[in-house]
């Protein structure tokens, strides 16, 4: 079968090239993304709700060197937003995709299944980029954050690159082993677990001994930690940084390891 060319001279098409291939998936998933209420409450509702509740009446309750409370809160809101892009919301509409067999035609279209990874990690990166850049805006503009003297842009870049990593391993281990009602259930619960564990709204310091050392070495608190350093707060970025790049590579080789297509 051949269809009108350029010139309507009737020869074949050419085929789209990959990167146009991903590029048209990735511009997909966005518009789906936003006609998502949920998703949008998750992704960007949510945190910066926290942040501007939780820093305009300190909420969470004051640090011990007496830090505005939007120190905290911004890299806690981060956080907060970066599980809910690469988790949570990878995880529902990917266990929903594969429940209906949209990713398993994917799959054996042209586009095959290295398009999809690379067209949802697109979605995602721009996803968070968005989220990114309001949490800070709503931080400098709104509640007068501004970074400290220790700020490392280096230490930042590396927590959301490991942190995406990590916490997307997790999304789509759940969403490729399990029914899309379970994952939608699991996912909403870890986030919820995320949010009182991570250090995020409560400091790890005011959780019991026992809660805060497990939660100290898990994902969402080492991510926290690390954006506590980039923004300025200070510290030695080495320990949090090789046990959330640990993380990272595990969660993403389980998940590529058992990921089921149907």
């Amino acid at each position: 079968m051949t269809t009108a060319g350029p010139l309507g001279t009737g020869t074949p098409a050419s085929p789209a090239s990959r990167g146009a291939i991903t590029l048209a998936l990735a511009a997909n998933d966005l518009r789906l993304a936003l006609r998502r209420g949920e998703n949008l409450l998750v992704t960007f509702v949510i945190p910066v709700g926290v942040l501007v509740l939780f820093s305009a009446f300190d909420l969470g309750g004051a640090d011990a060197a007496g830090a505005p409370a939007v120190d905290r809160m911004l890299p806690g809101s981060i956080t907060l937003a970066i599980i809910a892009a690469s988790m949570v919301s990878l995880a529902i509409a990917t266990g929903f995709e594969r429940a209906y067999g949209v990713l398993k035609r994917l799959g054996g279209s042209p586009a095959g299944t290295t398009s999809l990874v690379a067209a949802r990690t697109i979605g995602v990166a721009v996803i968070e980029l968005v989220q990114v850049a309001l949490l800070v805006g709503v931080a400098a503009g709104l509640l007068g954050w501004s970074p400290g003297p220790q700020a490392a842009p280096a230490v930042v870049l590396a927590a959301l690159v490991l942190g995406t990593v990590a916490f997307a391993g997790l999304g789509l281990l759940m969403a490729g082993t399990l029914r899309a009602e379970a994952t939608l259930a699991l996912a909403n619960l870890l986030f919820l677990v995320a949010l009182v564990i991570g250090g995020i709204v409560v400091p790890l310091a005011r959780l019991p001994d026992a809660v805060a050392a497990v939660a100290a070495v898990l994902p969402p608190a080492l991510l926290n930690r690390l954006l506590e350093i980039g923004l300025g707060a200070g510290g030695d970025p080495t320990t949090p940084l090789a046990l959330l790049a640990g993380w990272a590579v595990a969660l993403a080789a389980l998940a590529a390891r058992t990921f089921r297509w149907d």
